[in-house]
């Protein structure tokens, strides 16, 4: 096996691997943290995706928006193997001009003032985390080991040990106490609720604009907005996740652009980032808050390197030099009356803003039977959060074959009993 791959054979091995056998491999060496539907992707083009025996399917999951530009992006992948011809990964104890060219080019992006670059989107959130602790003792004043900050119900943040500590999903978080303290957790989208959980201790409230995981949870107008000016009441930070609905995704730049007066003073991003093809993620922020890390406080033996660095720069050249905010405003239009006209008994509620866009069904209705048919169908998404099927294709999806796999929905949905 492995004189084959040093010598240029793993594509044949993957090529000529039945479903089955990379099934049983897949089983009998993995751990079961995933249970992945029956279908062995192997290669990939745009929103399109094929499996061993050459069939086609529509991606309508992109990887959780980590696959925004299309499978293998080809101005990402030039970018990237013209990086590979140089240097790939140097130690931030030196200075890397790529790395440079990348924290100038997303903070300016970003509309803020300096980035701590990590891989994971959960390294982001953890990094966000320090730095609001470190600001509320250092700047806030509050009583070293007493910070807070305020979550929301149904919240996904990622899935280390910290994050799941505050998360309201048993299936997350049941087996792996004992948890740190420091989070309130209140429900999402109520004003009200929030107020009242605030302390002279909070130093952050940490949200996503849109609930993707949650299960495309869109809150009340206006109370992004009313978030930022109760953090500013009581001298605290507002913290946006947006590694899964930032990037145009929801249609603007950054979910929270959707509300004037929203804005952050830290957020995580993540998934698109990396263009598909590599995990890019980072902490951005207002200098008030990325000037507490001193050298030593954080890092990240990846993070920040000239590869990802390469390929990020990349992938916010496409954001910035295409029509995607447009289209992505527009097909989500298209989509939404689509899938709101579709008059199937099976739907409990049709959300979306953008290209996320989430289909509850109703109670009673077999998830994993439905989940089967779109396979069948030849389209790919799985459900979350029990009964929302979330529908998270590339932004650079064409109509037609967003239409084509709307419609193929549609025929998936009439084909399991209600």
């Amino acid at each position: 096996m492995w004189e084959k791959i040093k010598s240029g054979g793993l594509r044949s091995m993957v090529d000529s691997l039945s479903m089955q056998e990379a099934t049983d491999l897949t089983f009998t060496y993995g751990t079961m943290n995933y249970k992945p539907l029956p279908v062995n992707i192997i290669r990939g083009e745009n929103a399109r995706v094929w499996d061993e025996t050459g069939r086609e399917y529509i991606d309508c999951i992109g990887a959780y928006s980590a696959v925004s530009h299309g499978h293998l992006s080809p101005n990402v992948v030039k970018i990237a193997k013209e990086q590979l011809d140089n240097i790939a990964v140097v130690s931030r104890a030196f200075i890397n001009a790529e790395v440079g060219l990348f924290l100038h080019g997303l903070a300016t992006f970003c509309e803020l003032d300096r980035v701590c670059p990590m891989n994971t989107g959960a390294e982001a959130i953890e990094t966000c985390i320090k730095l609001a602790r470190k600001w509320g003792y250092t700047k806030k004043g509050v009583a070293l080991g007493d910070a807070e900050i305020i979550v929301f119900d149904n919240n996904f943040h990622g899935r280390t040990t910290t994050i799941v500590g505050f998360s309201t999903e048993g299936d997350y978080n049941k087996y792996f106490g004992p948890y740190g303290a420091g989070f309130k957790s209140v429900p999402f989208g109520d004003i009200d609720a929030l107020r009242a959980a605030i302390t002279p201790n909070t130093v952050a409230i940490l949200a996503e604009p849109i609930q993707a995981e949650g299960g495309i949870l869109i809150p009340p107008d206006g109370w992004m907005t009313q978030v930022r000016e109760l953090a500013d009441e009581h001298n605290a930070l507002v913290i946006w996740d947006e590694i899964q609905v930032g990037f145009y995704r929801t249609g603007k730049k950054f979910a929270w652009m959707h509300e004037s007066g929203a804005e952050p003073d830290l957020i995580a991003v993540g998934k698109p980032l990396g263009g598909g093809i590599l995990p890019v993620s980072a902490a951005v922020g207002k200098n008030h808050v990325m000037e507490v890390f001193q050298p030593g406080d954080h890092g990240s033996t990846f993070g920040g390197n000239p590869l990802g660095s390469a390929v990020a720069l990349a992938a916010l050249a496409e954001f910035e030099t295409s029509d995607i905010p447009t289209r992505v405003a527009e097909l989500g239009g298209k989509a939404m009356d689509f899938l709101n006209n579709m008059n199937l008994p099976h739907v409990q509620e049709v959300r979306g803003r953008g290209l996320l866009l989430g289909i509850e069904v109703k109670e009673g209705v077999d998830t994993k039977a439905l989940s089967q048919e779109l396979m069948a169908q030849g389209v790919l998404t799985k459900e979350t959060r029990k009964r929302t099927f979330r529908l998270t294709p590339p932004l650079t999806i064409e109509e037609d074959t967003l239409m084509d796999a709307l419609q193929r929905v549609e025929k998936a949905m009439s084909a399991v009993p209600v």
